[in-house]
Formats: structure tokens, sequence, C-alpha cells
């Protein structure tokens, strides 16, 4: 029988990764310099946006986003679930005529700041709790809606007398969860679980005049899963013991990635999100608070948000009320919170051994054009048994511990070796360019490659 999950429960469970996931779910909700004017404010909505099956089919957009990975419940284990993702709320902005009546308008001024239309985000959970044991076979399935609404917000100016109004519209939210657990064959009790979340809304687009933004509306924004065990442990899917490697290859995981979360060395809560993340992800301890814009760095972005001119922080005000909340954040930023923000140091590795002899200043630690011994254009070195080198052709096969996780989209495609370079610690890499690539040739000319280590390569034969 499935229970709704209580409160006091979750919250416990998943206060961790509950900060983590916040940041998912407002990952670029509202960019630098936090205006709707600015450009990159009018496409919105890009991480794991679940559009209407109707609109998805032709638009190349998802409906669905599917979990799977392996856990070892214990005895009597049950599931917590929840699912989060943003609704899209439409706000228009409307003034109050001098005959009492309202009429729409592209801003109202006032005084702290300037009301423009924009897409809010509201906040949805769907959380549940269901014993393992009812996991096996159909699973649980739990439909969830939300109803279509308007409401209104009047608006006043600083002597209270009302000036306008703010009008939200919401459109119905359908979906559905779906959860299974299935027992892998092997010496262990381990289970693969399947969670699977889809937009279940029947609107019909009308292909003359909707687009994307009639969508949005009736969409999962940013949508998420958080799972928990109250008995037992899941397995990582980016380092899993070596005796689940194989069954860890087999799960399938659509538009959305599960990570082991909460402290390092814990393993009872995984987060499924439509960013890849490493596990145990963290917020920096040094971070002041939430800037929407994550793909900036937060020294950077409060210096820039706090040189704003009042002009523009009126209107960021009016924006959003997160976006106030940045711009008040960055206006009021002690000194030393701000150098907190300035550089950090997350991890030292141990030298041992003599101090090397120091270098003498007139004598350069290296110097690239005196050695003869290396050259990237003509070195070659042996992979798999075969020579390869600048010209040569190879098969990306990234290693799922790289730094830069979107390599991992490259995996199997074909390349060019454009150098083979040597480091001054022994170690080789090899600059590549991706076979159609349209940008390859200026990649050449500016000399930006992609670097993978020799391992990370397969060599093909060349044309």
């Amino acid at each position: 029988m499935t229970t709704p999950a209580p409160t006091d429960t979750l919250a416990e469970r998943f206060a961790t990764a509950r900060q983590v996931a916040d940041a998912v779910l407002f990952e670029g909700y509202v960019l630098y310099p936090y205006r709707a004017s600015a450009a990159k404010n009018r496409l919105r909505w890009q991480f794991g946006v679940l559009v209407p099956p109707g609109w998805g089919a032709d638009h190349a957009e998802h409906s669905h986003q599917r979990t799977e990975c392996l856990m070892e419940p214990r005895s009597g284990a049950r599931l917590t679930a929840e699912l989060r993702f943003l609704r899209t709320q439409r706000r228009t902005v409307q003034r109050l005529d001098s005959d009492g009546e309202f009429t729409t308008v592209a801003e109202l001024e006032l005084p702290d700041r300037v009301l423009v239309p924009w897409d809010e985000g509201i906040e949805e959970r769907c959380p549940i709790e269901v014993p393992v044991a009812e996991l096996a076979g159909d699973g649980v399935t739990v439909p969830f809606s939300r109803p279509a609404g308007e409401e209104t917000e009047p608006v006043h100016d600083a002597d209270g007398r009302p000036v306008g109004r703010l009008v939200r519209r919401r459109e119905e939210i359908r979906g559905v969860l779906r959860l299974t657990a299935q027992e892998i064959e092997g010496p262990y009790a381990v289970l693969r679980l399947t969670a699977t979340v889809e937009n279940t809304n029947g609107w019909a687009p009308d292909p003359a005049a909707d687009d994307r933004d009639a969508a949005l509306p009736r969409s999962l924004v940013a949508a998420h899963l958080l799972l928990g065990l109250s008995a037992g442990r899941f397995l990582s899917q980016t380092d899993p013991p070596e005796w689940a490697r194989g069954a860890v290859a087999g799960c399938r995981n659509e538009h959305t990635w599960p990570v082991l979360a909460g402290p390092p060395g814990s393993a009872a809560v995984v987060l499924s999100a439509p960013i890849i993340l490493e596990d145990h992800p963290a917020i920096a301890p040094e971070s002041p608070g939430a800037l929407y814009d994550a793909l900036e760095i937060d020294e950077i972005l409060a210096l820039r948000t706090a040189t704003l001119t009042d002009q523009e922080k009126r209107e960021a005000r009016g924006t959003d009320p997160r976006a106030a909340e940045v711009i008040d954040l960055a206006d009021g930023m002690p000194p030393e919170v701000l150098e907190r923000l300035h550089g950090a140091v997350r991890a030292l590795r141990e030298v041992t051994g003599p101090d090397p002899e120091p270098a003498r200043p007139d004598t350069p630690w290296w110097d690239p054009g005196g050695d003869r011994d290396v050259d990237p254009l003509t070195d070659r070195i042996s992979i798999d048994g075969r020579s390869v080198g600048a010209g040569s052709r190879v098969e990306l096969r990234p290693g799922r511990r790289r730094t830069d996780a979107q390599d991992l989209f490259l995996h199997g495609r074909a390349a060019r070796v454009e150098a083979v370079l040597h480091d001054v610690d022994g170690g080789v890499h090899l600059a590549v360019t991706v076979e159609g690539d349209p940008g390859a040739d200026i990649r050449r000319e500016q000399g930006r490659f992609l670097y993978f280590q020799p391992d990370e390569l397969a060599p093909l034969e060349d044309e």
C-alpha cells in the first residue's frame, strides 16, 4: 500500500541532498543582470523540461525521464521517493486607470521597482513512501495533477494607493511516477530500481499558433528525483564495486543521471538529476546564497551585480522576487564574506621525499624551444600495439571520471589526432578534433583542441 511520505522523515533523510537539489531546481532560473529585458532571460527553462506528449513528439523535446540504479535493501526496507519540479506561472501586469478599469501594460513603474510580465517558477513536490517488497512485478504507479487557476495581487504606490495589479495564470499539470524493482541474478541480493516520470497532459497545440511558450506552463520544469532507503544502500553508477559493474552497465538512464547524495561515505540517498553530477555533490561552503546562475563564478557574479545602476536594480527587483533577493544579497554582502569567495583549495597532495634543489634564476627550468627530444607534430606513441600520431584516426572512449563530464557524450565518436604532447611529469596527452565537427578548421587555426589520455582512445583505420 502506497502512503504519503511523512514530511519530517523526508526533511531529515534528504536534508543534505536537498541543498544540491535546490541548485538543480533553480539552475539558470534568472541570469545576470537579472532583468527580464536581458536577451539571456528571454529563452529559459533548459534543464529537465518534460513537455506534454503532443508537443514533444514534433519538437525533439522529451515528455519522460527514466532512472535506473542498483540497490541492496535490507529486510522490511521502505523506499521514499520525491519528485520535484517547477511549474511555470505566467504573470501579466495591469495598470489601474482613472475610470477604475484595468489595462494590461508592458511595465508599471514603482518607487523601488519596475514590474514587468514574467514567467515565475513555483516549486512542486510529489512525495511517496512504499515498501520495497511492493515494487516487484508491475510495481507502483502514482498519478499526480495540479489544477489550472488564476489569482490577482494588488499593487500599491508608496502612499498605499492602488495603482494596478499582477495577474497570475496557471495551466493544468498532469503526470505519473512509476516505480518498479527487479532482482538481479548473482550471489548478492541486489535489485534494479526503475523510476519513470511522465508528463501525461493531453493538451494538443495549435500547429499554426502555439510555440514552446505555450507548452511550458503545461510542462514539468527541472524535474528530478530524490530516492531514499530506510534500510540498505544504493550502489554508485559511476564507481560501482567490481562485482556489480556488469549490472550497472545494463542500467538505462534517459534524460537524467543518478548519483549518490548526502555526505561522503553514505549511500542511503540518490539524486537523479537532468544535470550530470558526481557522487556526493555539495554546495561550496563559501557560497553566500543562491545566485541562480551557477555557470558563473560567485565572486565575479557578486561584484558585477553590486555595480548595476540603480535603474537596473529597480528592473531586476521588479522581474522576480528571487532576483530581488540576489540584488539585496550583493548590496549587503560584508567585505569578509566577499573575501571568502576569493579562491579555495579543495584538496592538497601530500609531498614526501627530499626538497628539490632550487633552480637558479638565470636558468629556465625548461625551455620547450630548446628541447630537441619532443615534437608534438611528429612524435608517435603505441596504443593497442599500433603507432598513433598526428593525422591518425582514433575512437574516443573517455573515462567516467573525466573532469569534463561533457566528454561522455563523445563516447564512440571518431576523431583525428592533431598532436602528441608530453608533460614534464612524464604524462602523455593527445590533442584531437572530432570528425564531423563543423568548427574543426577553426579549432586547428586557434590551437583549441580536445585532450585525451592514451587509454581513452582506440586506433581506427586511416582513410
